[in-house]
């Protein structure tokens, strides 16, 4: 890419991301830049706005379980 382009396609974003922070999007720089190179491939912009809403309604995945399993003693009781 020649060095007037990528300036262009820096701008560009640049005033992608300055409109999205106006309309309290929520979407960061990359993200907002992964979007628009979807958009670029043809991907339809409605559908990529309905799965970005859809991701955000989801609930986060549960943590892994823990690896520390607790144990019970073996060891011989004493006590009558």
């Amino acid at each position: 890419m020649d060095p007037e382009a990528a300036r262009t396609a820096r701008e560009s974003l640049d005033l992608a991301f300055h409109m999205s922070n106006i309309l309290d999007t929520g979407l960061d720089r990359h993200t907002l830049s992964v979007l628009i190179a979807l958009c670029d491939l043809g991907l339809n912009p409605e559908s990529l706005a309905a799965v970005v809403k859809e991701l955000r309604t989801e609930p986060p995945p549960p943590p892994p379980p823990s690896s520390a399993t607790p144990t019970t003693s073996t060891a011989p009781s004493f006590l009558p």
